[in-house]
């Protein structure tokens, strides 16, 4: 049986030595261990070897279902947008016929009223009228009437407005009105010419009633 070795331990022994202690007290984190080399490296660690996560631990929907869900999302906000921009325009058109029937409604109530009135009528001093910016009528020749009942009770009011060429000959009578107006309130309906955009017109107040 050979004898324990009592004499001291080589260099390149210690070397190995060495390492070995060192893999064993890092086996709890490290994969492996390499002895040093002739030139006395050290040791050196194994790369670790990737790992698959479980994906029984992850929550939510994988990235094909989450994109299929917004654009479904997507679709149902402008199909939503769509029926909203759809609705609102079928009620401005019907607000817009609404404002034109009652607009001819009174126009022709105001035509009537005038048609036995003598003079210019008894409530000049209650309507002004101002020409309005062709930018803004589409061309067309307007005026904006201004009735203000300055009354103590309610009143209807026809106003008659001629549009004259620049020899003073009236070219088109438009009529407009206000119904039931109260006390201190005030109407803007708006005569508009229908004559061509070049022709060179000029409104003229002719009449305004109260009745």
């Amino acid at each position: 049986m050979p004898r324990p070795h009592r004499g001291p331990v080589p260099p390149r022994l210690r070397a190995v030595l060495a390492g070995a202690v060192g893999c064993l007290l890092g086996a709890g984190t490290l994969t492996g261990c390499g002895s040093g080399d002739d030139q006395g490296g050290g040791a050196t660690s194994a790369p670790a070897t990737p790992q698959t996560p479980a994906t029984n631990s992850f929550s939510g929907m994988p990235p094909s279902a989450l994109a299929s869900a917004a654009a479904s999302a997507i679709g149902s906000a402008r199909a939503s947008a769509s029926a909203a921009a759809s609705s609102a325009s079928a009620r401005a058109s019907q607000f817009e016929a609404s404002v034109e029937a009652q607009a001819a409604r009174a126009g022709a109530a105001a035509e009537k009223e005038l048609k036995n009135v003598q003079g210019r009528g008894n409530a000049l001093n209650e309507v002004g009228m101002t020409g309005l910016p062709r930018a803004q009528t589409g061309g067309l020749l307007a005026a904006l009437v201004t009735i203000t009942n300055k009354t103590d009770k309610k009143a209807s009011y026809a106003v008659q407005v001629d549009f004259e060429d620049a020899s003073g000959k009236v070219v088109e009578t438009r009529f407009v009105g206000a119904e039931n107006l109260a006390p201190g309130k005030q109407e803007q309906p708006i005569a508009f010419s229908r004559q061509p955009a070049e022709a060179k017109l000029t409104p003229r107040l002719a009449k305004a009633q109260r009745y």
